[in-house]
């Protein structure tokens, strides 16, 4: 094999245009010197103290306090009980630490609710070092803004960015106090954007790469132009550190936060009265919808203002107030930021066509609100055994007819669409199934050429599944 030899005077040639492109790229990388100047001084740190009743409950001699074995935090957490104090519980002080900002100049302070969950003290260290004691004006767990007061003037202030510009792919900064290292910056890219997690269904999480740590929460996340666009606030992690995952706040949902709290001390959300559960593909098919979109409406509260309005459980809402619902954690997030007993124009899919409701939004109740369901004879074309639904559990379950699967067939049509025993199923292909009887009637004329949409109640909850016949 022969060998190309280059002269030298072409290798410095080439090793020069690789430095000049090399040192070119390394042009285009952010520089966050001057973001870190003018923000940081507007970046606190903020520790809170709480008082918690240690138990006299009898327990393992050498272990207490933080010297919990891992092992043991895993069944008992922190509250593992404490050695025997002459038979009296004692108290003991706990203390946490997160990050925040300043809003004002008057001193409104931004952080997590999470931070100064339960505090007993709250206290807020400045960038010049001042330790000022601070007032929780008001908190919201659902979206886990909370709002503090301190003492001060002429503080330095942030500028507040527009987070629905954020788009994926831009470069984004956290500044914080990662296990109590003030001041600390970290930087990334946002690498989504309105992601929903669990249990979180009121906030359009941003996702980035930004190393974010414990302490870090309730600090700013800042674009490039020094402008904060979101509070950090979660991370996903198996270890407890950071894994490559973080998850911030955009700030416009922080700042309607903090101007209800600012104004009431409370956070006022429109309120449904449903439960929704996402459409997959087939039962999208068994609605006559061309795409998987939109909230399944699996159940309502009898007395909430979509039941009072006229939805029915198979709607499918596809848009609010001329928003499309893309998918079903989207539903939660337009309601909840409408007033209560603001009207809102629901498009929804029904029988086949689209039809529009305005419903009256009622007050999001703390212990309901919109929920999510996870979607998950001639009975023996269906391979299911059913009975009848006794008169006990029509009335838990505020229905009229209905039957209970008793035993689902392997490999059965029940069984792919996952059908368990237990399961109680009310209406088929949108027909209400009131006896055994009245479901081997409807089981004989559905179609084999589409899905089917079958409603039922599962642990007291409602949800739709989608069959579809051999």
């Amino acid at each position: 094999m022969k060998r190309l030899v280059l002269p030298s005077t072409l290798w410095l040639c080439l090793v020069a245009l690789f430095m000049v492109g090399h040192s070119a790229q390394a042009q285009t990388l952010p520089d966050f010197t001057v973001l870190v100047e003018e923000a940081a001084p507007g970046v606190v740190n903020i520790s809170t103290t709480r008082t918690v009743q240690r138990s006299s409950s009898p327990s393992i001699q050498g272990f207490g306090g933080q010297d919990i074995p891992e092992i043991f935090r895993h069944f008992f957490g922190d509250s593992f009980p404490a050695p025997p104090s002459g038979g009296q519980g004692r108290s003991q002080e706990r203390q946490s630490l997160g990050s925040g900002f300043i809003i004002s100049e008057d001193g409104y302070v931004m952080t997590n609710a999470h931070v100064v969950q339960d505090a007993d003290e709250i206290l807020v260290r400045l960038n010049d070092r001042r330790e000022l004691p601070a007032e929780l004006i008001g908190s919201d767990v659902q979206t886990d803004v909370a709002l503090l007061k301190i003492d001060a003037s002429d503080l330095p202030v942030l500028t507040l960015g527009d987070s629905d510009e954020l788009k994926v792919g831009e470069w984004v900064a956290a500044i914080g106090s990662p296990f109590g290292f003030d001041h600390s910056v970290t930087a990334g890219i946002v690498s989504a954007i309105n992601r929903t997690l669990p249990r979180d269904a009121y906030v359009p999480f941003i996702q980035t790469d930004v190393a974010i740590n414990p302490g870090n929460s309730g600090g700013p996340l800042f674009n490039l132009e020094g402008e904060v666009v979101g509070i950090n606030s979660q991370i996903f992690t198996r270890s407890g550190g950071f894994m490559g995952l973080s998850f911030a706040i955009p700030i416009n949902v922080a700042m309607d936060v903090a101007s209800q709290l600012r104004e009431d001390g409370q956070v006022n959300r429109g309120w449904l009265g449903v439960m929704i559960q996402p459409v997959s593909r087939d039962l999208a098919e068994s609605f006559g919808m061309s795409e998987a979109i939109g909230a399944l409406i699996a159940d309502l509260d009898p007395e909430g203002p979509a039941a009072q309005g006229g939805l029915q459980a198979g709607d499918v809402i596809l848009e609010v107030n001329g928003e499309e619902v893309d998918r079903s954690s989207t539903l939660p997030r337009l309601i909840g930021r409408v007033a209560p007993g603001s009207d809102v124009e629901l498009t929804l899919m029904r029988d086949g066509e689209q039809v529009t409701e305005t419903i009256e939004l009622g007050s999001w109740p703390d212990a309901q609100g919109v929920e999510q369901a996870s979607s998950s004879n001639n009975q023996m074309r269906l391979g299911v055994a059913v009975a009848e639904v006794d008169e006990a559990t029509r009335e838990r379950l505020n229905i009229t007819g209905g039957v209970e699967v008793r035993q689902v067939e392997p490999d059965s049509v029940a069984a792919q669409a996952g059908l368990r025993p237990g399961d109680i199923l009310v209406s088929l292909d949108h027909r209400s199934v009131a006896s055994a009887d009245e479901l081997m009637r409807i089981v004989e004329a559905l179609p084999t050429d589409r899905a089917i949409p079958l409603r039922l109640y599962r642990d007291g909850r409602s949800l739709f599944v989608a069959l579809r016949l051999e």
